[in-house]
């Protein structure tokens, strides 16, 4: 069993729920934070009303609590027992709602990517990742910070012990570099549709 961090916030779903297991209230609420609205939006989706997708969503969590003392680590992911008992719940729920049988009732859609959009998004990582490769070490460091990593000016200055308007000159030459290596890339990366607009 991996070793939870002492951050809770950037603690895996599976060492959140062994820590509420072992009574840690600050996991639990970790938790809830990050699932509840990815479920509700799932029900949302599935069910098409607030009110509902709010019921299904608490009682999805209330059922992850009362398993949690159960729940083997590395067997499954939390949010893909979540999704299926979220599905689950909202499947009975349209059933009672039309009253008809529960071959009647559409499939839910999986969320998670299909094949084809995985296979481009690792084309999209790699090519980035080669192009990142070739920029000098600075700029590749800055760009990094701030347009994958998210990290204002301000903080980046700090990190790489520079003045903002170093940073704004590093960033800025490195994403015109990027542009200038991936423009010949974006027909074969699927973003040729994206250039008309």
């Amino acid at each position: 069993m991996d070793m939870p961090p002492d951050d809770p916030v950037s603690a895996t779903d599976d060492a959140l729920l062994v820590l509420y297991a072992n009574g840690d209230p600050t996991a639990a609420r970790t938790l809830t934070a990050r699932l509840l609205p990815r479920v509700f939006g799932h029900a949302l989706r599935l069910l098409g009303d607030g009110a509902e997708a709010e019921d299904v969503a608490q009682e999805a969590m209330v059922r992850l609590w009362r398993m949690a003392p159960d729940w083997r680590q590395g067997e499954a992911q939390v949010t893909t027992w979540l999704y299926r008992v979220t599905a689950n719940l909202c499947t009975d729920r349209l059933r009672k709602r039309r009253g008809v049988g529960l071959d009647e009732i559409a499939e839910p859609e999986d969320p998670s990517p299909g094949a084809v959009e995985q296979i481009q998004n690792r084309a999209r990582h790699d090519a980035l990742q080669d192009a990142l490769d070739q920029l000098p070490a600075r700029q590749r460091q800055a760009v990094v910070l701030r347009h994958i990593e998210g990290m204002s000016n301000p903080e980046i200055a700090q990190v790489m012990e520079i003045g903002p308007r170093a940073v704004e000159s590093l960033t800025a030459r490195g994403k015109r570099a990027l542009i200038d290596l991936l423009a010949g890339r974006r027909a074969e990366l699927g973003y040729e549709d994206e250039k008309a607009g």
